[in-house]
């Protein structure tokens, strides 16, 4: 039971048919993988972005690996991935037994694309076609954006960079479901749908929610094919239990996806009341005392998961000290996350271009965003961050 005043982070909105889909998923005795409900998810979901089909599974982090190996990511081979998102993002290319190089962000909090031109430019090399690192002497096999809070990176750019370079472009959609182009070559597709694969993420915090679980869309019919079949176990024969190859357990199940369903038939709501509590921030917040409501790109309808306070050297407090009057204040914040060049397992990887990264880093706050915080507690927010200038 949350604290009596406790103003969470972000938190599940259930206001709709959940409880009745998921008791008839549980009428129906089908509670695995092998209930009907997971097929009209992963059909739900291809449907709302576009697509031809999705593919259910635990995690977008499972997701993200089966991207890996559909995109033909080898042991030895390296995966440029961005410094500033959640680990969950690049833990899968050592799955892959790859190795990532990181880049830094634009101000969007995405992968600058110029960077990417930059390094691949300037530190590879052309071998039989492929693109090789000249400082580790290893096979560059993909590139791997997270568009970060939901917030579109520059998915135009981004693509004539890899297309230039024959290398796959994965899509990190995890936070940015129901975010799309409104303007320029990608008008009217969504995040996810623009490179080679997408993935998204329906974990507990996200816009919408199965409690765990994740979904892959692909552009290749061929990798949403061979991604079912790694995520059940690689079966080549359903009744004599015949395997081909080795498989994963990365299937979701039927009464996540049952809560799934429901979930999606709001998330249009949950993206217009995630708008209001956006701009009720940011009137009240962006240029006041030295602070910044980070915003969106222009030219996009993005689903505004996550808004980030940037505190600036006019703002009295750090970042650190902001977040503790907060918490005494009963109002859960956080900072961005750490880089990941900067976590232990991937201190002697490449890494390019962190300045802003870096900047960014420092001087985050992620604020109260639930789609069902009242404009009361809001206030109270705001309020807060204000009396300490």
């Amino acid at each position: 039971m949350a604290e009596a005043n406790f103003i969470p982070l972000s938190v599940p909105n259930f206001a709709g048919r959940e409880r009745e889909y998921v008791d008839a998923a549980v009428v129906s005795e089908w509670v695995s993988s092998g209930g009907a409900k997971v097929t009209e998810f992963e059909n739900a979901i291809a449907g709302y972005c576009g697509m031809p089909r999705a593919v259910a599974a635990c995690s977008g982090t499972a997701g993200l690996h089966l991207a890996l190996l559909c995109a033909g990511v080898k042991p030895g081979d390296e995966v440029i991935v961005p410094a500033l998102t959640f680990i969950a993002a690049v833990n899968p290319v050592r799955y892959a037994g790859a190795e990532p190089v990181f880049l830094g962000c634009d101000d969007s909090l995405c992968m600058d694309p110029q960077l990417l031109g930059q390094f691949l430019e300037g530190n590879t090399e052309r071998r039989g076609g492929e693109v090789y690192n000249k400082n580790s002497g290893r096979r560059i096999a993909a590139v791997m954006v997270v568009h970060v809070f939901g917030n579109l990176a520059d998915m135009p750019a981004l693509c004539e960079i890899a297309a230039k370079y024959g290398l796959p472009l994965i899509e990190d959609a995890t936070e940015a479901l129901g975010s799309r182009f409104e303007a320029g070559p990608f008008a009217g597709k969504m995040a996810g749908t623009m490179g080679d694969a997408g993935v998204y993420s329906f974990n507990g915090n996200k816009i919408i929610t199965t409690g765990a679980g994740g979904m892959l869309i692909s552009n290749h019919g061929d990798w949403a094919q061979r991604a079912k079949h790694l995520s059940t176990q690689a079966k080549s024969d359903e009744l004599y239990f015949l395997h081909d190859e080795v498989g994963y357990n990365y299937r979701l199940s039927n009464i996540p996806a049952a809560l799934g369903l429901a979930q999606l038939a709001q998330l249009e709501g949950f993206i217009g009341r995630k708008k209001e509590l956006y701009e009720r921030y940011r009137d009240a917040l962006d240029g006041k005392v030295g602070l910044r409501l980070l915003p969106f790109r222009e030219g996009t309808r993005p689903n505004r998961w996550f808004f980030s306070l940037y505190l600036t050297g006019a703002y009295p407090l750090g970042r650190d000290a902001l977040l503790e009057k907060l918490k005494e204040a009963k109002i859960q914040a956080r900072p961005i996350w750490a880089l990941i060049h900067e976590q232990k397992p991937y201190r002697q990887n490449e890494a390019h271009g962190l300045e802003k990264a870096e900047d960014y880093r420092a001087r985050i706050v992620n604020l109260p965003c639930s789609t069902n915080l009242s404009e009361r507690d809001q206030q109270r927010v705001m309020e807060t961050i204000l009396s300490q200038a």
